[in-house]
C-alpha cells in the first residue's frame, strides 16, 4: 500500500474543532504544503469528482475535515506521482472500501531537485537515456495506441527510425495525460513542443563549441554545461509562464 506523507492540511489538526470550513479557509489549509494551490484548481477538483463538499441553502460550500484531507491526498498524488485524475479517484475510492493498493499502482515516483523549479523535478527511477520499445511506452504511460499515434502527430513525441523511443518519453506522455485531465488537450501543446525546441536550441548554440573541442576534458564540460543551461532554461520558462498567469488573474 502507498505511504501517503503526513503534513500541512493532512495532519488531522486542520479542522480541530470539527466545523465545516469555507473554499476560502480551505485554500489557507492547503497552501501550507501546496503554496501553488488555487481556488479554481479546488473548484476543479471537485467537478472531477474528487471531493463532494456539503452546499448551505445559498450555495456556499463548505467543507468537512475528512474533504480537506481528500483534497490534500489528491494534491499530494499530483505532486509526487505521475497519475491521470480517473486512477486517483480509483485509489481514494477504494483506500475508503478499506481496500489494499499496490504501490506498483501508483506509477513512478517524483524527487525534488534544487535546480528544478517545484513540480519539474525528474521522477527518481526515470531514466534519463537509452531507448525504449513502443510497447514498453505504452504500458508504462497507461496509455492506448491510438492515444499514441495522436501525440506523434502533433509532434509531442517522435519514434526513431527504427521505431523505438527516448526513455524520457514516458515522462513526456505522462504529463500529456495529467494536462488532458484538466482540458488541455495534445493539440494545445504544439506551441509548447516548439518553444521547448527553440529554447534547445539556443542552449546547443552555446555548448556546440566545447562539444567539438579536441580536449576531452572539455567535451565533458560541454555536457554539464549543457545540464546547467537546461535548469536555467527550464526555470525561467517556469517563471516566465507564472508571472504571465498572474498578470490574467
Amino acid at each position: 500500500m502507498l505511504h501517503t506523507p503526513r503534513g500541512g492540511a493532512g495532519n488531522g489538526t486542520a479542522t480541530a474543532d470539527g466545523e465545516p470550513v469555507s473554499i476560502g479557509q480551505v485554500l489557507n489549509l492547503l497552501r501550507e504544503e501546496f503554496p501553488e494551490v488555487t481556488i479554481s484548481k479546488i473548484r476543479f477538483l471537485e467537478s472531477e469528482g474528487l471531493v463532494e463538499p456539503q452546499r448551505t441553502p445559498s450555495g456556499y460550500r463548505k467543507f468537512s475535515a475528512v474533504d480537506v484531507e481528500r483534497l490534500a491526498q489528491v494534491l499530494r498524488m499530483q505532486r509526487d506521482h505521475y497519475l491521470p485524475l480517473k486512477v486517483i479517484r480509483e485509489h481514494l475510492d477504494a483506500l475508503e472500501r478499506g481496500e489494499q493498493v499496490p504501490a506498483a499502482h501508483m506509477g513512478q515516483q517524483r524527487t525534488s531537485d534544487e535546480d528544478l523549479p517545484v513540480g519539474l523535478a525528474m521522477p527518481a527511477d526515470q531514466p534519463t537515456a537509452g531507448r525504449i520499445s513502443r510497447a514498453t511506452l505504452l504500458a508504462a504511460a497507461q496509455v492506448d495506441a491510438d492515444e499514441l499515434a495522436e501525440w506523434e502527430s502533433y509532434g509531442l513525441i517522435t519514434p526513431s527510425a527504427e521505431g523505438d523511443y527516448e526513455a524520457d518519453a514516458v515522462q513526456i506522455a505522462k504529463l500529456v495525460v495529467e494536462l488532458g485531465s484538466s482540458g488541455i488537450e495534445p493539440r494545445h501543446l504544439r506551441a509548447m513542443k516548439a518553444s521547448a525546441e527553440r529554447e534547445a536550441g539556443l542552449v546547443d548554440q552555446v555548448v556546440a563549441p566545447l562539444r567539438r573541442h579536441r580536449n576531452p576534458q572539455t567535451r565533458t564540460h560541454a555536457e554539464a554545461r549543457t545540464k546547467e543551461l537546461a535548469a536555467l532554461t527550464i526555470k525561467l520558462h517556469a517563471a516566465l509562464v507564472q508571472s504571465a498567469l498572474r498578470v490574467r488573474l
